[in-house]
């Protein structure tokens, strides 16, 4: 997998880039409810990519931490974080081994379309490895397409799937994404944002 998006982002084919800027207000009204329940803290975007959810999440005071295994885009992320003035600590690790790159103690985890395109094994990896960098009462906001074999697109996930996977968490919030403006394999994907808390 890691494969296939170094050489995507070496030849500039990125459509999950521009797709992921759409969702920013909904990524923001999260953050807005998550800044309700308590001051901003430690955060933690995983498969970060060229780092835009990342560097958002700076400019509203948390403490942020990138995570991906692509260099192309870590270095992008870099530059735009510098290029907006915001500090941002953008590291390549693989997300299935998050505790051996990241550290611990994050309250806010984002996966915007990372852990939908894992396979199984990788996904019990990467459940544990969130849970393991996570704190006591830590929310994860999760965004996947439903299930489905779609071509190149990422294989997606259920409800049932998220639920166990993330056994030691609290689904709160099951959403459809809002789609409108984007392409329409994405529209029929049934995107999802799943809300959880440790």
């Amino acid at each position: 997998m890691s494969l296939g998006y170094r050489l995507a982002y070496r030849l500039g084919l990125t459509p999950w880039e521009r797709a992921g800027s759409g969702f920013m207000p909904q990524v923001e009204e999260f953050l807005a409810r998550a800044e309700s329940e308590a001051a901003p803290g430690k955060a933690l975007d995983v498969g970060c990519g060229t780092g835009d959810h990342a560097i958002e999440l700076a400019r509203r005071g948390w403490l942020v931490t990138g995570v991906d295994s692509v260099p192309q885009a870590i270095a992008k992320a870099k530059d735009k974080a510098s290029a907006a003035g915001v500090n941002v600590t953008f590291v390549p690790g693989d997300v299935t081994a998050l505790g051996d790159s990241v550290g611990s103690g994050y309250r806010l985890i984002l996966d915007v379309g990372c852990f939908h395109g894992l396979t199984d094994s990788q996904r019990a990896q990467c459940a544990s490895g969130i849970t393991g960098v996570s704190a006591p009462g830590s929310a994860l906001l999760l965004f996947a397409f439903g299930p489905g074999r779609r071509g190149p697109l990422p294989r997606g996930v259920s409800r049932a799937d998220v639920e166990k996977y993330f056994a030691g968490w609290q689904l709160t919030d099951d959403n459809p994404a809002d789609t409108s403006g984007m392409p329409g394999p994405l529209k029929s994907s049934n995107p999802r944002w799943f809300r959880l808390v440790r």
